[in-house]
């Protein structure tokens, strides 16, 4: 793989996201179903904020504290993720040259970066991704011998 391969060519274009509108609940049934740690939050296709898998989990509350599972559930449903979200989320765009999105992951210590054509969201690069690229320069395994 040279320099001049692009995030086009790795990123996710199945996505999996949430309108602004959302619950912290939404977001929290929607990783486990979906089997994602990240995402995007839209107002119709504009990009506004990301949540992760650690924001829900900052926002729960301790289940060592006294309250109940009704409780608990409601601070899950009445919490808007606009309040928890990361706003204004560092993107790439398609063209962005791999190396520039892994440096620029690394220096900002995110897992993902969203991937924008204008303010449209097109696709996603997660360190995931990342790792299934390194993986395709890596030797397969030897065989295991009779």
């Amino acid at each position: 793989m040279s320099n001049s391969h692009c995030v086009r060519e790795i990123m996710n274009t199945n996505l999996t996201t949430l309108p602004r509108e959302s619950s912290l609940l939404d977001a929290a049934i929607t990783m486990r179903r979906s089997s994602v740690r990240h995402l995007p939050v839209l107002e119709a296709e504009r990009l506004v904020g990301i949540i992760t898998e650690r924001d829900v989990q900052r926002c729960a509350p301790s289940l060592l504290s006294p309250i109940t599972q009704e409780e608990y559930n409601a601070i899950f449903e009445n919490t808007p993720i606009e309040r928890v979200m990361f706003r204004n989320p560092i993107t790439v765009a398609p063209d962005t040259p791999i190396r520039d999105a892994v440096l620029l992951m690394l220096d900002r210590k995110v897992g993902c970066l969203p991937v924008v054509e204008g303010e449209r969201l097109v696709g996603m690069l997660t360190r995931s991704d990342l790792m299934n690229v390194l993986m395709s320069f890596l030797p397969a395994p030897p065989e295991p011998s009779a």
